[in-house]
């Protein structure tokens, strides 16, 4: 399943977000380990991500139904929204849980100004079986 973008307004691209890959190739198709990218409020990590280039594993298309989007947010908690109870329960399910685990399909960025966000995305994290867009 791919993502399908939120529908509500999200805010010019103003949020630096750093993405650290633990596998460039399998993300990104380039052996480029640390991304620097510009994300806007309302616009979740993913969205971001996605927009980059960069495909982070999203099994059910974004809507937390899965933890395939599992990635370790190593700074800049602050400046997304808190997990709800759904996320807590997805996120549970992911390997390698950690206590900055988060989906990165849930976190939408709330604050433009504060200290840079800083994602890491785990290379085993993948989803075994992937559709190819018709």
């Amino acid at each position: 399943m791919h993502m399908r973008r939120d529908d509500h307004e999200h805010g010019p691209k103003v949020v630096p977000v750093r993405l650290i890959l633990e596998d460039p190739e399998g993300l990104a198709g380039v052996d480029k380990r640390e991304w620097d990218i510009m994300a806007g409020v309302g616009e979740s990590v993913l969205e971001a991500a996605m927009d980059a280039g960069i495909n982070i594993e999203h099994a059910c298309g974004g809507v937390c139904a899965c933890s395939t989007c599992h990635v370790y947010i190593e700074s800049g908690m602050g400046r997304l929204t808190e997990a709800t109870e759904a996320e807590e329960d997805r996120v549970e399910e992911a390997p390698g849980l950690q206590r900055n685990s988060r989906l990165s399909c849930q976190c939408e960025i709330v604050k433009e100004s504060g200290e840079a966000i800083v994602v890491r995305v785990p290379s085993w994290n993948r989803n075994a079986v992937k559709e190819v867009p018709h």
